[in-house]
């Protein structure tokens, strides 16, 4: 199970909508394998394929990771939909692997569910609550070309990004 190396922002990759997966194969379950590696090595919660500039829609994520957590549990879902949002919204903290430093508060529901394909291939049903449901929609939000600053308000996000631009260029002037 390889790391895989993380996309970063600005990379276009990160900004196209990604491609239906046709059948759950060997090819696609070492994918699955690899972007869960990659996660846990970059100290992540979830993963989209574009995020190692693979343009397929899969995601992987684990959002409660504590060992006696109950809820702890690593999940890849293919060609990840969204069916149902719940009636309640609320904002919370999200940052992301491909724009490694930014936080931001982002307005999201608190209820999802979500219908696709598990590792075998058979067709699943998700119901998703609290910060399982945030960091879904963020990775769902990856494979349709969609930063989790794009729910931000124009200035926040401007300044958010400079921010990132300025760091990422004294990171390769030192």
């Amino acid at each position: 199970m390889p790391v895989r190396n993380v996309v970063l922002y600005p990379d276009e990759r990160l900004r196209k909508k990604c491609r239906r997966v046709k059948e759950v194969n060997d090819e696609v379950l070492q994918l699955i394998e690899d972007m869960a590696e990659t996660m846990y090595s970059a100290h992540g919660v979830g993963l989209a394929a574009p995020q190692i500039g693979v343009n397929r829609r899969i995601i992987v994520f684990h959002a409660y990771q504590a060992e006696d957590d109950p809820r702890a549990r690593l999940m890849g879902i293919v060609n990840p939909e969204i069916v149902e949002r719940g009636p309640s919204s609320e904002f919370g903290e999200e940052g992301c692997l491909s724009i490694p430093g930014i936080r931001a508060d982002v307005l999201r529901p608190t209820e999802v569910v979500i219908e696709g394909l598990d590792h075998e291939g058979d067709e699943i049903l998700v119901e998703l609550t609290e910060f399982e449901a945030r960091v879904c929609q963020h990775e769902i939000d990856h494979l349709d070309g969609v930063l989790f600053t794009d729910h931000l308000d124009g200035l926040t996000r401007e300044v958010l990004l400079r921010q990132y631009e300025e760091e990422q260029a004294n990171q390769k002037g030192k």
